[in-house]
């Protein structure tokens, strides 16, 4: 039949010609050229480890390691606005417990008011001696109230008649009566003073010339009329 054809000695041999090296199907280049093929072509894993990396265990284009790195920006500040947030919040809550407990405090003291202060009289010191003041004179005796002797000044005057009438007032008491005199039995004499009434008084006496009235209380002189009716009808009052 003859010699076979060089390419198919070639490839039936499984030797390259010129070289000794056997030919098989080439593993994948490796970093320092094709590396040796393993028992089905493909690279052999103990040159270069369990898994395609280089040379120095790192994950090729990265890898593993590239993606644990923290991206840059955006980490820093969601950190500084949780912080902030954070703090936020705890001024909230310390802010609502103080305006509660303030509420609770007011609402507490509510059933516990102070009690009132005692009540200053407002009656002025009175001088040894006199009994009454103001409203508590009314329809007293000024003699024995020791509003008259030196404590008393006279007011306005009248003449009615053979008499004489008058306003006698006392600044200390705070009360007004009236006083007549040159009176005879029968004789009447009156004291009034707008909201305070009046008071009257009679000479019931034989040979008695004066009669004065129980007192009104008034601010001042000014504020009573005194006024005499004669048992012979003769009327008059002070202006």
């Amino acid at each position: 039949w003859g010699p076979a054809p060089t390419g198919d000695r070639t490839a039936r041999s499984g030797v390259r010609p010129g070289t000794e090296e056997p030919v098989g199907p080439a593993g994948p280049a490796g970093p320092h050229g094709p590396g040796p093929a393993g028992a089905y072509g493909g690279p052999r894993s103990d040159v270069y480890g369990e898994s395609p990396s280089d040379a120095y265990g790192e994950p090729p284009h990265g890898g593993a390691r590239a993606s644990r790195r923290t991206p840059p920006g955006g980490g820093g500040n969601k950190r500084v606005t949780t912080v902030i947030a954070g703090v936020v919040g705890v001024l909230v809550v310390i802010a609502g417990a103080f305006f509660l407990l303030r509420d609770g405090g007011d609402k507490k003291n509510e059933g516990t008011k102070p009690s009132p202060s005692p009540t200053v009289s407002s009656e002025p010191k009175l001088p040894p001696g006199v009994k009454c003041s103001g409203d508590a004179c009314t329809g007293k005796d000024p003699e024995a109230m020791g509003c008259g002797g030196d404590l008393v000044t006279t007011g306005a005057t009248a003449v009615v008649g053979t008499a004489a009438v008058e306003v006698r007032y006392s600044e200390v008491c705070g009360a007004a009566w009236a006083r007549v005199t040159q009176a005879a039995q029968g004789d009447e004499v009156q004291v009034s003073a707008g909201g305070a009434g009046e008071q009257r008084a009679m000479v019931g006496t034989v040979g008695s010339t004066v009669a004065y009235t129980p007192m009104v209380a008034v601010k001042s002189a000014a504020d009573a009329t005194a006024c005499a009716t004669l048992a012979a009808g003769t009327q008059g009052c002070t202006k």
